[in-house]
């Protein structure tokens, strides 16, 4: 289901040679580590490099002194809160009232998972732990003993559970003596070139431990002076295990699968609360949403389909890593809700998407067989995958009691196929119920107990409704409610109404495709049948089946910084760096100086767009490779660009989701000339590009997947700059760039340039 990548695969080996650096030929990885050699220890910096000891060659990773560093990017994160609430991780007081609420009246499912517990003998009270000095996890040196470890973690979880639901002080003596037993015992764990499952250790065990803690933390029988000790451990052996994910500066690709870096983000978010470090938990959070690396969100669901089925990055690896990742995901977002920070809904709920994906690409549909999902071609620099992965289908991890509560029973959403793995799963165990190896103490477990809800009195309209225009089509998807039997589709042409149903009955998925559209501009809203009549009207969305002008920059001013947007929709640009005005090909033209001149367009200029058309006239006055014409994007993950001269001297469009080695592109077959005009244009129709120089089409494929809305928000949306600071700075001129809502043809196209 996945290979590596090999040099024969010439798909995108001239990715990265825009910046003019020779091509870059993809690493090899072993699937059997799942981590390319060395790329890993690259990726989490120098205290991860301190903590080995500063030798490569060290096989063991040594506790290495107490840091509050904290993530340049925390300083951007506007939604941390100011005051920690303890307990306050995967678990609140609240939630503690409410379980003990449940198992004393002896309510079902809370007491099934409640006996489960209590019959595991991992829970015992009288669990003897057995702390080591060194944790080895397959390090190639040291006979491994992480799983001791990974016992009594999960024992102390239990032993907690049991104490602040039925104030058993015997137990909360044995999960002191636990925490202290390792508090003052480790020193580190074991890492060498090569082998670094140490860190998924430190990550995994270092989140839940880090748990545990906090639900103790405010037991009498525990000394102050060892929960210091506690919080010591944690700052000094677990977070520099775990911090260098939140200082990545590296491209998504260095790091082959998501799990590593979601565990790491876990045990950075929960040591943060846990010694309330706010910075440190800031760092987790703007990680999540901005983050380099295959863990933060847009990478980890790397393609929504339609009906939000979120793809997560893990899917074709095989099921049991997949099923990790949610587990890890919805994880982070409990610790992060639990401190008023919603990521739950972040980004259109884009981890309800991926949860709907996995769990439906892991359920029966019928007899033996499994529902199918879709999938869409993954490439980093490692892997080229085209299939959803088979490979241990069904796994079963105690994770979506979480889920379903959270988006169902607090919210009110619909997540049908998470609610139909969480009634498989029921009721849910912890450690010790689902095998004796790692993968049975991945996640900390008993989410019927700790997580289940009385059901929400009424569900929620229904919300987040987009609409993508492909190929003349308008595609709707959109939430549903949690009581809703069906929906209804309206359609009209005034924003606001009135709108008239086009399609009722809608159960599953939560997509509607409306064709055979007149050219156009077409209003949608979607209504819920429900047991107590038809919902209000969700969110309404538009969409543009015409060929329209959506942003059109004359740059036929003399002076200023501010280029006026004539196509009426208030998409002005500014001038940066010191940009000015020369004469253009029409009127004047923006002059770019090569070295520090460029112009900003607005954020988010693409966010609404499938089917495109940009054009613009050029006039370069280098043949440097790698200037940019255009380059809107996040950051050198999330981007699309159009550059006057690639690796092979070429003009070349490009779009990605997933750094340089996930790009699709075009490219033409002569170099751009210098000292005269050119007209450059792409279009894009459904999965059709073509890249146009001087109104004649000179590359086109079939195949490309990404449209610009997939990019997601982008504040840096730029003409005459690079995402990728090394490429230069565009030399030359740039007039009348135009931005249209869907694909010109290719008469139009040669019109346009003509003009």
């Amino acid at each position: 289901m996945t290979k590596s990548k090999s040099s024969a695969d010439t798909r995108h080996l001239d990715a990265r040679s825009d910046t003019g650096q020779a091509d870059c030929l993809p690493m090899q990885t072993s699937m059997a580590e799942g981590i390319s050699r060395r790329t890993f220890l690259c990726s989490i910096g120098a205290l991860a490099l301190s903590a080995c000891g500063g030798d490569s060659s060290s096989s063991t990773a040594t506790a290495s002194s107490s840091t509050s560093s904290v993530s340049q990017a925390a300083a951007r994160n506007s939604s941390s809160t100011s005051t920690f609430v303890h307990p306050g991780l995967l678990h609140t007081q609240a939630d503690f009232d409410r379980m003990s609420q449940k198992v004393a009246a002896k309510a079902s499912p809370w007491i099934d998972s409640w006996n489960r517990l209590t019959a595991n003998s991992v829970a015992s009270t009288s669990w003897k732990p057995n702390p080591q000095a060194v944790i080895y996890r397959n390090d190639g040196v040291h006979t491994d003993n992480y799983m001791a470890f990974a016992y009594d973690v999960a024992a102390a979880y239990a032993c907690a559970l049991r104490w602040k639901i039925q104030g058993d002080t015997t137990a909360a003596d044995n999960a002191v003596r636990i925490m202290n037993a390792w508090s003052s015992t480790l020193t580190g764990f074991s890492v060498s070139d090569g082998r670094y499952d140490g860190y998924l250790v430190a990550g995994i065990q270092g989140y839940q431990f880090a748990n545990v803690g906090e639900i103790m933390r405010s037991y009498s029988g525990w000394a102050a002076a060892d929960f210091t000790s506690f919080q010591t451990m944690m700052l000094n052996i677990f977070y520099p295990m775990n911090s260098g994910i939140t200082v990545l500066t590296s491209p998504s690709n260095l790091i082959v699968y998501s799990n590593w870096d979601l565990c790491a983000m876990a045990a950075v978010l929960a040591i943060g609360v846990l010694c309330d470090d706010q910075t440190m938990f800031d760092a987790a959070i703007t990680y999540f949403k901005v983050g380099l690396g295959n863990g933060a969100i847009a990478q980890m669901v790397y393609y929504i389909h339609p009906g939000y089925l979120g793809q997560t990055q893990e899917a074709s690896r095989d099921q049991g890593h997949d099923t990790l990742s949610i587990s890890l995901v919805s994880s982070i977002c409990e610790m992060a809700w639990n401190q008023g920070v919603d990521l739950y809904g972040y980004d259109n709920n884009r981890v309800l998407a991926a949860c709907e994906y996995v769990a439906k690409g892991n359920l029966i549909q019928s007899g033996s067989t499994y529902y199918t999902v879709p999938f869409a071609t993954y490439v980093n620099q490692s892997v080229i995958d085209t299939v959803f992965s088979t490979d241990s289908i069904a796994t079963v991890r105690p994770e979506w009691a979480l889920i379903y509560n959270h988006y169902v029973n607090r919210q009110g959403l619909a997540a049908p196929y998470s609610q139909k793995f969480t009634a498989l799963t029921s009721p849910e165990g912890g450690g010790g119920n689902y095998g004796g190896n790692s993968g049975g103490f991945d996640q900390l477990g008993y989410g019927t107990l700790t997580c289940t809800r009385d059901a929400i009195a009424a569900g929620a309209a229904p919300s987040g409704l987009t609409a993508v225009v492909s190929t003349g089509q308008v595609i709707l998807s959109w939430w549903g409610g949690a009581y809703a039997t069906s929906y209804n589709v309206q359609r009209g042409t005034t924003s606001g109404g009135p709108y008239t149903t086009i399609q009722g009955g809608i159960t599953d998925l939560l997509t509607y495709v409306d064709s055979g559209l007149a050219a156009g501009t077409y209003y949608y809203v979607v209504t819920a049948e429900t047991p107590s009549g038809v919902s209000v009207a969700s969110n309404e969305a538009a969409a543009v089946t015409a060929v329209q002008l959506q942003t059109y920059l004359t740059f036929d001013a003399s002076s200023g910084t501010t280029a006026a947007d004539s196509s009426g929709n208030g998409h002005a640009a500014t001038l940066v760096g010191g940009a000015g005005w020369a004469a253009g090909k029409v009127g004047n033209a923006v002059s770019l100086d090569g070295s520090s001149g460029y112009v900003s367009l607005p954020s988010d200029i693409v966010a609404n767009i499938a089917d495109f058309t940009i054009a613009a006239w050029v006039k370069c006055s280098s043949s440097s490779k790698a200037m940019r014409v255009f380059d809107f994007g996040s950051g050198i993950d999330h981007y699309m660009m159009l550059t006057t001269g690639s690796g092979k001297g070429v003009p070349r469009f490009a779009v990605t989701v997933n750094g340089s080695y996930g790009e699709d592109s075009i490219s033409g077959t002569a170099a751009i000339p210098t000292g005269q005009w050119t007209h450059l244009a792409v279009t894009l129709s459904g999965t059709v590009a073509t890249l146009y120089v001087n109104g004649s089409a000179v590359g086109t494929t079939t195949a490309m997947a990404f449209a610009p809305f997939r990019i997601g928000h982008t504040a840096q949306n730029w003409i005459g700059r690079s995402q990728y600071s090394a490429d230069p700075y565009f030399s030359g001129s740039i007039d009348e760039f135009r931005i249209y809502y869907n694909a010109l043809t290719a008469d139009q196209i040669e019109a346009l340039a003509s003009a």
